[in-house]
């Protein structure tokens, strides 16, 4: 079963709206990438629409974490992820998505960036 991004069959009610047109190849989606925290770092290139391309990181152990206070950017090690408001159980999984609290050697800190859509793992030092 595929994912699809169009408008929905039912109304708020619950009534069916009458349906105009069919669905569009652009209104397909794709599952979620999960980047995974492991040994290795492996990316997918993916073709997207008008013949674009989408980096997505399925697997990293580093991160370039920025530190505001001193206004450098080091790209370190992920230890742990420790805190992802997406999901519950992706912290035991170590599934690192954006927003998600990662333990790095520097300290803790934020993700900014979309690794399944960027191919990267930004963050912000928030200790």
């Amino acid at each position: 079963m595929g994912v699809w991004q169009g408008r929905s069959r039912r109304k708020p009610s619950g009534g069916k709206y009458k349906l105009v047109v069919k669905k569009r190849k652009r209104e397909m989606g794709r599952e979620p990438t999960e980047t995974l925290l492991t040994d290795e770092v492996r990316i997918k290139m993916i073709r997207t629409r008008g013949g674009n391309r989408k980096v997505r990181l399925l697997r990293t152990n580093y991160a370039n974490v920025m530190d505001p206070k001193k206004g450098i950017c080091k790209k370190v090690a992920i230890l742990n992820v420790v805190e992802n408001e997406a999901n519950r159980h992706y912290i035991r999984r170590n599934i690192i998505t954006k927003g998600a609290i990662i333990e790095t050697e520097i300290g803790k800190a934020k993700v900014t960036s979309r690794p399944g859509q960027d191919g990267v793992v930004n963050a912000v030092l928030i200790e």
